[in-house]
């Protein structure tokens, strides 16, 4: 009998896809390169730079069903990659809660298991924002009972993850902290929610 297949849809914004990471892997290529599936497996990046969690809801769905495959044959699940452009934007948290409530409430109806990664530091001056915005999301991921990687907390004052910013002069982070996010993300729940056993 054929093993079921899993296919993943990571949407988010550019830091889904690694911006700035010489080595082009960003956290979600070193994630897949650390998880032994046991059986075939898709990951998929959708992003857009600069996408608020409006911008989000309004396109996860079209767009993951295009890669989704046909149940039973294939497992969908679904990585939210939370940014932080909503900062920016400057919608109130109220909004991006109510976002992601959204598509976490629309990924459960369609019966897709849903992993959550928080937006990680940025520049200081929005970093009380930033550690709001994430409280936020984690609550509501956990009102739901889906796993969530707060990034922002233990990276805020983080030595490696704040030479990597200002080497690169951006409020992107390069390999390392690409690196850090990656280790959270591993040891977040990330083997659990997909049914492996824990890579120390």
């Amino acid at each position: 009998m054929q093993e079921r297949q899993v296919r993943i849809c990571v949407v988010g914004d550019e830091l889904a896809t690694g911006v700035g990471d010489a080595r082009a892997l960003g956290w979600t290529g070193r994630v897949v390169a650390r998880t032994s599936f046991g059986r075939p497996a898709m990951m998929f990046t959708l992003a857009i730079p600069g996408e608020t969690s409006t911008q989000l809801g309004a396109r996860w769905e079209t767009e993951t069903a295009a890669r989704f495959g046909p149940e039973p044959e294939v497992e969908n699940r679904l990585v939210v990659a939370l940014g932080r452009h909503d900062v920016a934007a400057g919608l109130s948290v109220a909004r991006s809660r109510l976002n992601l409530a959204n598509i976490l409430d629309v990924a459960e109806a369609n019966r897709t298991p849903t992993f959550v990664v928080g937006p990680p530091p940025g520049t200081p001056d929005q970093g009380d924002r930033i550690a709001e915005l994430s409280d936020a999301f984690a609550d509501v991921a956990s009102r739901r009972r889906v796993p969530y990687v707060d990034t922002y907390t233990p990276l805020a004052s983080h030595e490696q993850w704040l030479a990597d910013l200002a080497q690169n002069g951006t409020s992107y982070p390069g390999q390392a902290g690409y690196g850090l996010m990656a280790w959270l993300v591993l040891h977040t729940g990330w083997h659990s929610w997909l049914g492996l056993p824990q890579d120390d």
